[in-house]
């Protein structure tokens, strides 16, 4: 006897099954993310897509049958072969160009790469685990409250997800005693006192018993252990919930000592902390600084795609960030915070009048101030001069230096990663 499924494989998973695949290859998803994000252009990156991982990435605990006797295995989606037919050998060529491998190899066991789609929660869930502003504190009530939920009591009529069993069964024991319902115990105690009275041929008591278990029988059935009148549903109402107030002031040097290389990483810097306060903080408002010798603020198209240039003069953009702070962010209403990426270079001049406003001004209204440094790849050139400055200053930013595109993700993640603020506030 043969036996033969014809069932197709499955087309498609379910939600919790994908969501228990991604919790179970969630380490190697994550290094394949980041991977892709550094390769991606600038628009793209907080999209989600294709990512592949290696198939040893999804391997999990599986059982086998032991290598002893007979086996016969039924696998899914056959409508062609029965066993022992013969299969035609693959054409010659199929192990060129027709797998995810790269070429022939000495020798050894290989495996195809697996591709996974995801949506762009998905990508951006994973791409920004584990990160958050530091030192985000409620200062004042925002102009623009969000929206909560809190408990208002009890209503008759709700969703089943809300009903309240401890207020319902609270009512229907209200409801039983006053209407004094016979409780089991009651007519157990009857019934045994009817026994003895049948034993003793007491038929006086005996009907007076009967009547009595009759009489407490109909009320029971007549008066419902629950009724509909009991039901009681949790009842929530919208309230306004007070939100911290932030705002990120994104500072890029757009000057002629960046090349395009430095350029392109300082951007995806931003790009990475634009995503990243869009997706977790809704709230918080983003200031666009561009500068060359003299800064101007812009818009996020400005910001990201113009190709203005120019001489460097690094004050420029700090009293542009103090005058809009003075402006419009008051310190003791908003929480602040100040991302700026340069090369470093600035006219020598102007080192003393950054340094000032960096130690009077800046500083000391801001929560957390990054510093991203930006180079050629495989520089060997000594520290510039602004970051030797930054360097003195106390307290001072939280400073990190990039030579190459694939390093800028994980420079982001050091700088905003929990541990941060955990740190601080140790």
């Amino acid at each position: 006897m043969y036996v033969i499924d014809r069932r197709l494989n499955p087309s498609g998973k379910s939600l919790p099954n994908r969501q228990r695949f991604l919790r179970r290859a969630g380490k190697v998803l994550r290094e394949a993310v980041r991977n892709v994000s550094a390769e991606r252009p600038i628009r793209e990156i907080g999209e989600g897509g294709v990512v592949i991982i290696p198939a040893r990435g999804i391997d999990e605990p599986t059982f086998h049958t032991g290598s002893d006797g007979m086996h016969t295995r039924v696998l899914p989606g056959n409508q062609e072969f029965l066993e022992g037919d013969r299969l035609a050998r693959p054409p010659s060529n199929m192990g060129r160009g027709h797998g995810a491998g790269a070429g022939a190899s000495d020798g050894g066991d290989a495996e195809d790469d697996f591709r996974v789609a995801l949506s762009a929660d998905e990508f951006l869930s994973l791409f920004l685990e584990d990160l958050e502003l530091p030192d985000l504190e409620r200062r004042k009530l925002s102009r623009t409250e969000a929206a909560g939920l809190r408990r208002a009591g009890y209503q008759k009529v709700g969703s089943p997800a809300n009903l309240a069993i401890s207020r319902t069964m609270r009512n229907a024991l209200s409801r039983r005693m006053a209407l004094r319902r016979p409780r089991s115990e009651d007519l157990e105690a009857l019934q045994d006192a009817l026994v003895l009275a049948e034993q003793r041929g007491d038929d006086e008591a005996t009907t007076r018993l009967r009547g009595l278990m009759d009489a407490h029988d109909l009320r029971k059935r007549t008066i419902p252990y629950i009724d509909p009148i009991d039901i009681r549903y949790r009842r929530y109402e919208p309230t306004p919930r007070p939100i911290a107030q932030a705002v990120m002031f994104c500072i890029m040097d757009v000057s002629g000592s960046m090349t395009e290389h430095m350029k392109d990483m300082a951007k995806r810097f931003f790009m990475l902390l634009y995503v990243f306060l869009q997706k977790r903080y809704k709230q918080v408002e983003i200031v666009f600084i561009r500068h060359t010798d003299h800064a101007k603020e812009v818009d996020e198209q400005t910001f990201f795609h113009s190709r203005e240039t120019g001489g460097t003069k690094v004050s420029s953009a700090l009293e542009e960030a103090l005058k809009i702070i003075a402006d419009r962010y008051p310190s003791g209403d908003w929480n602040i915070y100040v991302a700026q990426a340069s090369d470093g270079d600035n006219e020598t001049s102007d080192n003393e009048r950054a340094i000032a406003l960096m130690r009077d001004g800046l500083l000391p209204l801001s929560q957390y101030y990054a510093y991203l440094e930006v180079d050629e790849p495989h520089s060997d050139m000594p520290l510039s001069t602004l970051w030797k400055a930054y360097d003195n200053l106390d307290p001072s930013p939280s400073m990190r230096r990039v030579t190459m595109r694939q390093d800028i993700y994980p420079v982001f993640r050091d700088l905003f990663a929990r541990r941060v603020h955990e740190a601080q506030t140790a």
